[in-house]
């Protein structure tokens, strides 16, 4: 008889991997339809705001600057990219991997008094920093018509 020792939690990781996995990336491709989108994963980010400036901090570890791209229009900044897998040997066997890796993307509405011209952006430490800094926005003032 064969003595196995009782890990409680381990049937219960076999549950959250096999029914929840799915959900944590984010709804794979093959579910694509359903959410209208062709990437594979999204970069979590901070959105703060200081009296000169919105910060957008983006946690991309392991994305090379080339495979970056950050583009304004219409008042919304997209960021978008891949993280590309890194090559294994035939000798190494992966137990688990939990990274996600493919294109991504994220979309950014804009406020009013960004200065879309004005931003920049810098990597440091895994982590993108989007910096947007404000322009004051001229309220019009009332001006008196008169009645001919």
């Amino acid at each position: 008889m064969r003595v196995i020792k009782w890990e409680p939690f381990r049937d219960v990781d076999d549950i959250f991997d096999r029914f929840f996995s799915e959900a944590m990336r984010g709804l794979p491709r093959q579910y694509a339809g359903a959410r209208q989108s062709a990437y594979d994963w999204a970069p979590l980010a901070d959105v703060t705001e200081t009296e000169g400036e919105y910060l957008i901090k983006a946690e991309l570890p392991e994305v090379r600057k080339e495979d970056l791209s950050i583009t304004v229009q219409d008042g919304v900044l997209m960021l978008s990219g891949e993280r590309k897998q890194e090559k294994r040997e035939d000798s190494e066997k992966s137990h688990r991997v939990e990274r996600f890796y493919g294109t991504f993307a994220r979309r950014f509405s804009l406020p009013e008094n960004a200065d879309e011209q004005a931003i920049r952006a810098e990597s440091k430490d895994g982590v993108l920093l989007i910096h947007i800094p404000k322009q004051k926005v001229v309220q019009p003032q009332p001006r008196q018509i008169a009645v001919q």
